[in-house]
């Protein structure tokens, strides 16, 4: 479904010259859930970009189904069947939580099916229907919302860049519910930015980048409890250092 090939990204340093923020990045997606993870500052969310089309490349391309959407503009990446969430969502002044998830949609949806929608993501919908996606939303609330934007688009690939952050009270059992729902629904692919284990437990495939560079991929019996030792170790040396 879509593949990165030799991906670079390079941007102007401070110093004068280059930073590579992407260095070769080779990567296919056509699983039902695939998680991003690595140390920050790695490239991760470059690379979610990238492939929305909030980035262009440096170097490389991006297929999706096999076509060339390199230098395609995030508008005609969304019309094929991307979808993108924010790890910051915007704020739309004078739009509505329901006209957002109807445009999302990309029909005037009926108020109980926007209710569905917000309900899935653990909102009383009655209170957000009609509220403004203004300054008044907490970040928690705001991700929720975009997150039931992405399940009404219902999208061949939706990309999510760290779903999980502001959303502490709600329960991550909930979360990968939704994600859940929104693959039987599309029967699409999901990539999920994220550090959380809970998260990467549900990954058909774990990719994991460093420095810029795709360090390990492969199946979650493969990769996790690499990855879970790695952490362990990190804290022991933390605290011996302490």
């Amino acid at each position: 479904m879509l593949e990165l090939q030799h991906v670079g990204f390079v941007v102007p340093a401070e110093d004068g010259g280059k930073s590579e923020i992407l260095k070769d990045v080779n990567l296919k997606v056509s699983e039902r859930f695939v998680a991003i993870t690595g140390p920050n500052g790695s490239g991760k969310s470059t690379v979610a970009k990238i492939i929305a089309g909030i980035e262009k490349p440096t170097s490389g391309r991006v297929l999706f189904d096999g076509v060339d959407i390199t230098d395609l503009s995030i508008t005609e990446r969304a019309k094929m069947g991307i979808s993108f969430a924010f790890q910051q969502p915007v704020r739309f002044k004078g739009i509505t939580v329901k006209d957002l998830i109807s445009l999302a949609a990309g029909s005037n949806i009926s108020v109980a099916t926007a209710c569905e929608y917000l309900s899935e993501v653990g909102l009383c919908a009655k209170e957000y229907i009609n509220r403004e996606v203004n300054a008044s939303l907490s970040g928690g609330e705001l991700k929720r919302i975009e997150i039931a934007m992405i399940n009404a688009r219902g999208t061949k690939l939706s990309v999510f860049d760290e779903p999980e952050a502001g959303i502490d009270l709600w329960s991550f059992n909930n979360l990968i519910r939704v994600f859940e729902k929104m693959h039987e629904r599309t029967k699409g692919s999901i990539l999920i930015i994220s550090h959380q284990e809970r998260i990467l437990d549900i990954a058909d495939k774990i990719v994991v980048i460093a420095d810029g560079r795709v360090a390990a991929e492969g199946s979650k019996s493969e990769i996790l409890p690499e990855l879970l030792n790695a952490r362990s170790n990190c804290r022991v040396i933390e605290e011996v250092s302490k």
